[in-house]
């Protein structure tokens, strides 16, 4: 799967430049990078994990 994610300052999705793992203040995971045309963070929310 690419990361991808929507680009608010160029109002287009872009692939993500070094994305990397975060957990939310929430525990929810989340893909965090920066957009390869203008450099803006971008930010993409993940399925939570299912406890077992």
């Amino acid at each position: 799967m690419a990361d991808i994610a929507y680009c608010v300052k160029c109002k287009e999705k872009r692939e993500m430049k070094d994305p990397h793992h975060i957990t939310m203040k929430n525990g929810k995971p989340a893909l965090q990078g920066l957009c390869p045309v203008c450099g803006t963070r971008l930010n993409r929310i993940l399925p939570a994990e299912k406890k077992v």
